[in-house]
């Protein structure tokens, strides 16, 4: 049985040449930048701002993904971003990568965790309300 989640945020980019490797699909690396996008996209929506060297933000401490289907460019992409119920200072977050103009076509699914940390005392502080408020309940 899965666990529940919550969609927090969707959005739609393109592929730029850039993204592409020498094979002429798009770099592996790329799908955890466009994952990271979504999140930095979701976060600033949610707080205002992500956090800078100085007080409290998020974290990644993992992440990984699943390339399901080569991805050529160009493309239009939907990616989606989901939360899981939270812990006290963390988040397990998933995504999933699909054509935009056939979301039947799934390229990619991943997960990272987020932590919310204190940057000058480097230690995880309770994820704030506002931002649990949007996650399913941990039941």
């Amino acid at each position: 049985m899965s666990k529940p989640r919550t969609l927090l945020h969707e959005t739609t980019l393109d592929t730029r040449w850039g993204d592409m490797d020498a094979l002429g699909h798009i770099n592996n690396a790329t799908y955890f930048t466009y994952c990271e996008s979504i999140r930095v996209e979701w976060l600033e929506g949610v707080s205002g701002r992500i956090a800078g060297a100085q007080g409290e933000g998020p974290v990644l401490i993992n992440a990984n993904c699943d390339f399901l289907r080569s991805i050529v460019h160009p493309a239009r992409l939907q990616i989606s971003m989901y939360g899981l119920a939270p812990g006290r200072s963390s988040v397990m977050t998933e995504y999933e990568i699909r054509d935009a103009r056939d979301t039947d076509i799934l390229y990619a699914t991943g997960s990272a965790k987020v932590v919310w940390v204190d940057f000058a005392e480097s230690r995880s502080r309770p994820l704030p309300e506002s931002l649990r408020a949007l996650l399913p309940d941990p039941d």
